[in-house]
């Protein structure tokens, strides 16, 4: 007989008790210890059939959430059929967090806004009715939105889930869209996501991959290991020759949610890969933008960095 824990008894518990669940605890520990959070923490770590890989008909994969980041950026047939996910969760973190940070708790941590993180400070994010940020130290704020809190959303692995169109997994509900844990971000001041406390991610489903795919993801940093990206950008794209016959493309860093680049994508689709075309379907990004009286050095930034993961992409396939 299973002895691992209900998913409904485990949500119960949330809801007669308050808190918060727990997967791989890097975020929470954090949190507690600064005194930002006092729980109670109901685990999810004993729920093992929420980790791994599982095929789904038609090609697709299921990955369940309390897979780590580590786990995903060694799994074999991640890296040759979703390439995008698996570089991706390798570029996070150190290989500590990613050896305990899972799949859901990545999509579902909070900002890293110093304001909220300093537990004596109040903001929108605790309940507050203000977003100190704003009129503060907000360097490294949103470039894109302009929503009532201009902490940026932190989930590399969101932010390469967009680009597959993915669908997250919620136990007791229909799957939904990944972007759709966000919304346009106009409602995240007080959370970092809509899933209320006591709902279960599950796991992340998957399409079918695109066959010969090429895939890359940049992160600017302000230094060499270990930091929370600017701005981060992930790119997909297949071609025939040199032509891009496909193109996904979203960032992380620059505004309240992941965003996907549809303009970028726009750009690319049926032309050659050039250079030249690289860096104008690049420079679209900066329509979006609506910088911060501190941000403005992200809007090339948010340019640069999506030209960088493109290049490295397409690779040798540009035209000189």
């Amino acid at each position: 007989m299973s002895t691992e824990p209900a998913l409904a008894d485990l949500s119960a518990a949330v809801l007669a008790r308050g808190g918060e669940l727990r997967a791989g605890g890097t975020d929470t520990t954090a949190r507690q210890r600064s005194g930002l959070t006092p729980g109670p923490f109901t685990d999810l770590d004993g729920a093992g059939h929420l980790r791994g890989c599982t095929p789904l008909p038609g090609g697709g994969l299921r990955i369940g959430a309390l897979t780590t980041l580590a786990a995903l950026t060694a799994d074999p047939q991640l890296r040759a059929g979703w390439p995008a996910l698996a570089v991706s969760a390798g570029t996070a973190a150190t290989p500590q967090i990613r050896a305990a940070g899972t799949l859901g708790g990545n999509l579902l941590q909070r900002n890293r806004c110093w304001y909220y993180r300093n537990p004596h400070v109040s903001c929108l994010q605790k309940g507050g009715t203000g977003c100190p940020a704003r009129e503060g130290d907000h360097h490294f704020g949103v470039v894109s939105g302009a929503g009532p809190c201009v902490a940026p959303h932190p989930s590399t692995l969101a932010m390469a889930l967009l680009t597959y169109d993915a669908e997250a997994e919620i136990h007791g509900e229909p799957p939904r869209g990944v972007a759709d844990l966000y919304g346009d971000g106009d409602r995240l001041f007080r959370a970092d996501h809509l899933l209320p406390p006591e709902r279960i991610l599950t796991a992340v489903l998957l399409p079918a991959p695109l066959p010969g795919e090429r895939a890359a993801c940049h992160r600017a940093i302000s230094r060499a290991h270990a930091e929370w990206p600017l701005v981060e950008a992930t790119a997909r794209v297949a071609l025939d020759g040199s032509t891009i016959t496909h193109a996904a493309v979203a960032a992380g860093g620059v505004a309240r949610v992941p965003l996907r680049l549809t303009e970028v994508e726009g750009a690319l689709i049926g032309r050659e890969a050039t250079p030249g075309v690289l860096a104008a379907a690049a420079a679209t990004v900066l329509a979006r933008c609506r910088p911060l009286p501190q941000t403005g050095y992200k809007a090339a930034l948010f340019r640069d960095t999506v030209l960088e993961a493109l290049e490295r992409a397409v690779g040798p396939a540009a035209a000189g």
